[in-house]
């Protein structure tokens, strides 16, 4: 009976090229995910912040644009109607 009994190792193909690139591309595309959700997850440091404001104009002029307010012609009352049962 001990002479049936095979414990050797399956056979198992090797991967093809196709294969190897699909489990490659998994991988770099879940590496991607976790950096794009740490992204959003961790705040921004300040330095960064303070480099990207200094580019812009700080002039009082440009910081308050007034708001014209366009009369709204478009916006008509709905005219009402009883639903017939």
């Amino acid at each position: 009976m001990s002479a049936e009994l095979d414990f050797s190792p399956p056979e198992i193909p090797e991967p093809t090229f196709m294969e190897n690139v699909l489990r490659y591309g998994l991988f770099f595309g879940a590496i991607f995910q976790l950096i794009c959700v740490l992204a959003i997850i961790l705040p921004v440091s300040k330095s960064q912040k303070t480099e990207s404001d200094s580019f812009e104009p700080k002039n009082s002029e440009t910081v308050k644009k007034p708001k014209s307010t366009a009369p709204q012609i478009s916006k008509k009352p709905k005219k009402e109607t009883k639903k017939k049962r």
